[in-house]
């Protein structure tokens, strides 16, 4: 849990900090930290799955690099502060997917938090052009 709280200290500390009303964690390996972020924040999340579920308000967006590409979010995104968490970022292509989903679904997303940053991809300079926060824990 300590990930989390270091985690959720740093976004804290960032300039870019905003309040939000619910996490936003990716299947697999986001799981984990947005549970701990969950933790140390005392903030409601919800899981993005790559279940295809029967059920109203359901959110779909693409990872590019994954065999099974679409990945669905459940529950009512309007009008609500959306912060995203995942394991790790590298091309941003998932993120800025979910991100134009999450405002096509009327949600303000208030940033990004993840556990490591691969910086052999260009994912923060594509989050900067959406114009999203990009808060890491490492970098490699």
């Amino acid at each position: 849990m300590a990930a989390g709280d270091n985690l959720w200290r740093l976004w804290c500390e960032h300039p870019a900090y905003r309040p939000h009303d619910v996490l936003l964690g990716l299947d697999a390996g986001g799981i984990i930290p947005t549970l701990a972020v969950s933790w140390a924040s005392g903030s409601h999340y919800r899981i993005a799955w790559k279940v295809n579920l029967d059920l109203p308000e359901k959110l779909v967006f693409h990872e590019p690099h994954a065999r099974r590409l679409e990945v669905f979010a459940y529950g009512r995104f309007k009008g609500q502060r959306v912060l995203i968490v995942d394991d790790e970022i590298t091309t941003g292509l998932t993120l800025t997917n979910l991100v134009t989903a999450l405002r096509s679904a009327g949600a303000d997303v208030t940033g990004v938090l993840c556990l490591v940053e691969d910086t052999t991809g260009d994912g923060r300079e594509l989050l900067e052009r959406h114009e999203v926060p990009l808060c890491v824990l490492t970098t490699l």
